[in-house]
């Protein structure tokens, strides 16, 4: 059985995020043989006029929206920790959604069941990060994400001591 901390999800930078949009496309062309981000597992987020988030599913230990399924429709997979959707107990209540911190599950615009990133497990990885013209998006586990965190706020604290001792 994995560790959560061995999971492997899909996750954004948002320094290096244009909002381009590209990963919602290749996604939904993956997913759905069509390019319409509506129907995409990934959704960028736009947090002001100059920062971009792409979110997908954090594949959650606990994870809120199986909780919150008044039909259990939702279940993880023990080993990936993918949230599986069983289509035919879903009726789109949309507990779920109102349930994810991250706002990774969505409504499907015409089957009006709800679906989340995979990961795209049918393939070798997933083709958002393959196709992300900035790097922006990467496929990590909780540790890699905490150690980059880490990193960055070492370099804001080093660059900030810097400014202060020059002035």
């Amino acid at each position: 059985m994995a560790k959560l901390h061995d999971r492997k999800f899909v996750s954004a930078d948002p320094e290096k995020c244009v909002g381009c949009c590209i990963c919602e496309y290749v996604c939904s062309m993956v997913k759905e043989k069509t390019f319409n981000p509506t129907k995409s597992r990934i959704r960028v987020i736009r947090i002001g006029p100059l920062i971009n988030l792409a979110v997908a599913c954090r594949l959650c230990e606990d994870p809120p929206c199986v909780a919150a399924c008044p039909r259990d429709a939702l279940a993880q997979e023990e080993e990936s920790g993918i949230i599986i959707v069983d289509e035919d107990k879903c009726n789109g209540c949309g507990w779920c959604i109102e349930a994810c911190d991250y706002g990774a599950i969505m409504l499907h615009p015409e089957t009006k069941v709800v679906y989340v990133c995979d990961t795209c497990k049918e393939l070798d990885k997933p083709q958002c990060v393959e196709w992300c013209p900035e790097e922006a998006i990467d496929f990590v586990t909780a540790d890699v994400l905490a150690q980059k965190s880490r990193r960055t706020a070492v370099k804001k604290l080093f660059q900030t001591s810097v400014e202060k001792t020059a002035e």
